[in-house]
């Protein structure tokens, strides 16, 4: 009875450590990078990790320092990127990324971490910039293409007529 017992336990043991995805899923860049102070604000926020990120069941939430989320729900991935939009960032300040990242086979990867944006000190507009203008195309009367179409159609017609003449010697011969 003991070794059917040890003999259990052995396989139950071999059976979790083979459940345990042999390589974890890790953050490898994200956009803006934790700690970063941005003077302009960002449109979104991208996350990238090491293994490809499922389709559903993701969350990433990202609050201000009052705590107020300032993303605005979308959420797109593409194979190890997850792209968040954010709503325009108004108030200066730090602003939290909470993250909970699934790969197939794998445990979630959860994290947060912080970006600072501070307002710019002095507000310009841009000024707009003349956009160059192309010369104008031909409208397609030009004498000498409307030549050269001719030709090419009359002597088309002219080896049609050879051929034609040609395959009716020919057949006449025989």
């Amino acid at each position: 009875m003991k070794k059917l017992i040890a003999l259990f336990t052995l396989v139950a043991g071999l059976a979790f450590i083979g459940g345990v995805p042999a390589h974890a899923n890790s953050l490898v860049s994200t956009t803006p990078t934790s700690g970063e102070t941005l003077e302009s604000a960002p449109s979104a926020v991208s996350i990238t990790t090491e293994l490809p990120i499922m389709d559903a069941g993701n969350d990433v939430a990202i609050t201000d320092s009052s705590g107020t989320r300032v993303d605005d729900g979308t959420l797109t991935i593409a194979e190890n990127t997850v792209v968040v939009g954010l709503k325009s960032l108004t108030k200066a300040g730090i602003y939290t990324v909470s993250y909970t990242l699934l790969a197939e086979n794998d445990i979630p990867l959860v994290g947060t971490f912080r970006f600072t944006f501070t307002q710019p000190q002095v507000i310009s507009t841009p000024t707009p910039q003349p956009t160059p203008t192309l010369a104008p195309t031909p409208s397609g009367n030009n004498a000498g293409t409307t030549l050269f179409v001719l030709g090419l159609l009359l002597a088309s017609i002219v080896v049609t007529v050879a051929l034609a003449r040609y395959a009716r010697k020919i057949f006449s011969e025989k």
